[in-house]
């Protein structure tokens, strides 16, 4: 009896932690401890060396929001392409190819700068067809159309540029060097800290109708105080954030690439978690095979996916040409490596299935925050790059030798373990809807939901 109350207890214990981290296992936050882990760590030794942490300091933190955005956002598209079993290594080529017509378009040709926006995208959804034609249409791997069009665009760039740059207007530029507008009196950014007012009250909201919708439907909610630590740790986060990035040198605030970023965030993870479309790429990376037999068209998730990454490199290649004020022969190079290193870091299966959002932001941050403390201790370029390559071959590494030894993978588990939850409390269309399809579970008739 006591052996039963006590493994009751500790059942109740766990579904009560999983439920105060919004129901993931909590090896999911290993790579956001690491996040955290990294920053405070080169907070301490810039504290050390120079008398004061340089890695939290405002000018900083907005630094690496402007440098590392466009890299971020290749990061969104790539998860997707990676998690359908693909590899996409023409996006920093696309990125310039882009970059360079939009430039040209706005200098010989006089088009407005919102007319170049819109031109980009589609030279961007032009781009991303091709590909994709080739991969779900002809039946070529991703790896080699990719590689062509990293060749092909390249050319392409200093083709259309004659290898030289290409200045741009001063209004293109405010989409990757402005900021929040400014107002009020107050020694700080007004707007920055009334997004960062707005974000903290989306999380208590969003706890609290999450919690009324538990009830109403009969559902275990988590107690009380659980959810009280939740609301409170990941609102304070946002508000000490909203404040460093307001309390930056005068004419600065959060980044408006930053703004553009977070609401990609929010729509791609909307996206890969609640729509079917979503679950199909999930489906299509976990077991080809189930899904299509479950009705899944898979020659349009890899149109889509293909498609949808070159977009994301076209807007990723307008962001570092409105920064950089010029589009240039040698734009983006290097980007793709940083952007499937990203994924990779961020949880993602090297054999596809698996993957969020969320966690390809929190891998290239991780990136971002030690590329940017490696420089700030003064570190030189090689020695950045053996490092950053050392850190991608351990975090991929951990992930195989798992499975190599028999067991499931870290997201592989949580994967698992989520999918039985689900099935356990209720096996609606809903419910299944928020289940990610693995090489190991993946069937056929999970996936008709």
């Amino acid at each position: 009896m006591s052996t039963d109350t006590s493994s009751t207890s500790s059942n109740t214990t766990a579904t009560q932690k999983r439920k105060m981290f919004g129901g993931a296992n909590l090896r999911q936050f290993g790579i956001l401890g690491s996040l955290v882990i990294i920053i405070l760590l080169f907070q301490l030794l810039t504290y050390l060396k120079s008398g004061r942490g340089l890695t939290l300091d405002p000018n900083n933190l907005i630094n690496v929001i402007n440098q590392y955005s466009y890299i971020l956002i290749l990061a969104i598209g790539m998860v997707m392409v990676i998690i359908a079993g693909h590899i996409d290594l023409s996006v920093g080529s696309v990125a310039a190819f882009t970059g360079i017509v939009v430039a040209k378009a706005m200098a010989d040709w006089n088009l407005p700068w919102p007319l170049a926006i819109v031109l980009g995208l589609v030279v961007g959804a032009a781009i991303g067809a091709w590909h994709g034609f080739w991969v779900a249409y002809i039946g070529v791997p991703a790896f080699i159309v990719t590689l062509a069009g990293m060749l092909i665009f390249r050319g392409g760039n200093q083709f259309i540029g004659q290898s030289t740059s290409v200045p741009v207007p001063s209004e293109f530029t405010y989409i990757g060097a402005g900021y929040i507008p400014d107002f009020g009196p107050f020694p700080f950014s007004t707007g920055t800290m009334i997004l960062g007012v707005l974000g903290a009250a989306w999380i208590v909201y969003h706890e609290w109708n999450a919690r009324r919708i538990q009830k109403k439907m009969g559902s275990e909610t988590s107690p009380v105080w659980a959810a009280t630590v939740k609301v409170v740790l990941l609102a304070g986060v946002i508000l000490v954030a909203a404040w460093l990035f307001a309390t930056g040198r005068v004419g600065t605030s959060f980044p408006i690439s930053g703004i553009i970023l977070v609401a990609l965030v929010i729509l791609y993870s909307f996206i890969t978690r609640s729509t079917i479309g979503g679950r199909h790429i999930y489906a299509v990376g976990g077991n080809r095979l189930a899904a299509t037999l479950s009705g899944v068209k898979d020659r349009r998730v890899d149109f889509f996916v293909m498609m949808n990454m070159s977009v994301l490199a076209s807007v990723a290649g307008m962001i570092y040409v409105a920064r950089a004020t010029a589009s240039g022969p040698q734009d983006g190079n290097g980007w793709e490596l940083d952007a499937i290193a990203a994924v990779f870091i961020g949880g993602a299966a090297v054999s596809g299935g698996i993957g969020t959002v969320i966690g390809s932001i929190v891998g290239g941050l991780v990136m971002a925050f030690l590329n940017n403390g490696l420089q700030l201790m003064g570190a030189s370029a090689d020695i950045v790059q053996i490092i950053k390559g050392l850190v991608l071959l351990i975090a991929v590494g951990v992930d195989v030798y798992s499975k190599s030894q028999g067991r499931p993978s870290i997201l592989g588990i949580w994967s698992q373990r989520r999918k039985a939850r689900a099935a356990a409390d209720e096996p609606t269309l809903e419910s299944a809807g928020t289940v990610l399809p693995t090489n190991d579970n993946a069937s056929a008739e999970s996936l008709r939901s």
